[in-house]
This record gives C-alpha cells, sequence and structure tokens, in this order.
C-alpha cells in the first residue's frame, strides 16, 4: 500500500491528482486529502473511493504548524505509513510593491506557501525516511524566475524552491527523494482568490491566461516525475527556455515578464 498525503486536496491540482493517483492504483493507493474546506474534501474522496483507493480526510490549514503536525499525526494513526508527501497547498497574490500599504498579507502568503510545506515536511520526516519515501513541493515559474506585480508570491515560491533544494541534497543518503514541480498558468481559479494589493480576493487574473495548461495534464506531468524520483519538473517550454535565458540573458526574461501581465496589472 502506497500512504499519498496531499495537502491543498479540496480542488484544482491537488484535487486532481487526488483522483488520477486513485485511479492509477487498482485500490492499491491510500490517499490522505488535507484543506480547509471538508465539504469539498469529501466530494472529491467519494470520486476517489469509487476507484477503490481507501482516502481519509483531513481538515489542514497548513498555515498553522500545530495542524500540519496533526495531519501527520493522523495519517500514521489511519495507515501507519507515509510513502509520498504532496505540499500543493497555496495561495496567489498579484499587486505591484508600491501599491501595498499593509504588508500583514505578506507574512500570511508566506505562512500557507512557504512554512506549510516545511511544517508538513517536518512533521512527516520521520515516517519518510523509514519507508525511502518521496517528497514533492509544488512551486511555481514564480519560483524560478522573478515576474513583476508578484513580488510577494514569487519571495514565497523562491523560498520553497531553495528550501527543498537544499533538503534534496540532505536526504540523497537516506534514499528519500525530493522533487520540485514548476507549473506555469495553469486553468484553475488560484489566481482569482488570491491577494490584491489591500489583501482582499483578487477576483481576477493578473497575468495573461492565453493557452494555460489543463489541470489534468499538469496533475498528470506532477505524478509521473514523482513516482520517477525526477528532481524538476519544468512542465513548458516557455520555462524550461527561461531557466537559461535568465542565465545568459536577464534583460531579456525581464521583458518576457512584463509582457506576461495582464494589460491592466501592468505599472502605469
Amino acid at each position: 500500500m502506497n500512504v499519498i498525503v496531499i495537502t491543498g486536496a479540496s480542488e484544482g491540482i491537488g484535487a486532481e491528482m487526488a483522483r488520477q493517483w486513485a485511479g492509477r492504483g487498482k485500490g492499491g493507493n491510500a490517499l490522505v486529502l488535507a484543506a480547509r474546506n471538508v465539504d469539498k474534501l469529501k466530494a472529491v474522496a467519494t470520486e476517489c473511493r469509487a476507484f477503490g483507493s481507501q482516502v481519509l480526510v483531513q481538515r489542514c490549514d497548513v498555515g498553522v504548524q500545530a495542524e500540519c503536525v496533526e495531519l501527520v499525526n493522523a495519517t500514521v494513526a489511519a495507515f501507519g505509513r507515509i510513502d509520498t508527501l504532496v505540499n500543493n497547498a497555496g495561495m496567489s497574490a498579484q499587486a505591484l510593491f508600491s501599491e501595498v500599504t499593509d504588508l500583514g498579507w505578506y507574512e500570511t502568503l508566506m505562512r500557507i506557501n512557504h512554512w506549510g510545506s516545511v511544517w508538513c515536511t517536518h512533521a512527516a520526516l520521520p515516517q519518510l525516511k523509514a519507508t525511502q519515501g518521496r517528497i514533492v513541493g509544488v512551486s511555481s515559474l514564480a519560483g524560478l524566475v522573478g515576474v513583476p506585480g508578484r513580488t510577494a508570491y514569487c519571495g514565497t515560491k523562491f523560498a520553497m524552491t531553495g528550501f527543498f533544494e537544499a533538503l534534496r541534497v540532505e536526504l540523497a543518503a537516506a534514499g528519500v527523494s525530493v522533487t520540485l514541480a514548476y507549473p506555469g498558468v495553469v486553468a484553475t481559479e488560484i489566481r482569482y482568490r488570491g491577494f490584491n494589493a489591500k489583501g482582499e480576493a483578487a477576483g481576477k487574473s493578473g497575468l495573461d491566461e492565453t493557452g494555460a495548461m489543463s489541470v489534468e495534464t499538469c496533475a498528470r506531468l506532477i505524478i509521473e516525475g514523482t513516482e520517477a524520483r525526477q528532481r524538476d519538473i519544468v512542465m513548458t517550454t516557455q520555462g524550461k527556455l527561461g531557466r537559461w535565458l535568465k542565465l545568459l540573458a536577464p534583460g531579456v526574461i525581464d521583458k518576457l515578464a512584463l509582457k506576461a501581465l495582464n494589460q491592466h496589472a501592468r505599472p502605469q
């Protein structure tokens, strides 16, 4: 039995990963679905159980360390082990730094996107070492290249990337793999619910959504990369090219990043 813990599993990429993993396991996967919205988690769990998977629903706000610890404790109590931890929970933000008056929501975003991954990983580490398991961090292309108008989001994802890259080396001898996923623009609601300059739900996307990747494709790429214990999953040609251009022609990257912004979100 492969026990897979997925944070942010109530919708979007997390929910789709749960459904696909349930379908791949032929009853051999046990899924632990964590998020704040229990009703949505239960709906996803019903879909996963239809494939024959065992499912535990656990309410968890990853921005609270005690709830991250409880997620791990509940998983071990139910299934006795953890094989894969997917740190997927996250929140978006779109705001020009000069327009932000209260930086309190910057701290909130860091607790969710970065610290939530740190806390869940720390709590699960003894179990993952025992099973020579897999750790996944769902970062973003904004965790590789700075994007104007997304200083808060980039800051959290760069922190997440740095943490997991260092942890990968620390855990190599223990047989625990660390995979970082870098989605680009995916067709989910995350940007619409993310913070604006006032720390309120933006209600719109600050990025050009043309050609957004489907959530099904994104989830499949993460699962395949996780099972193959890949170091990095960079999902788009643009993302792969951007990593090299950042080193070779950083000025070009700056121009491309500005172009990617929604017209209404650009500096005037």
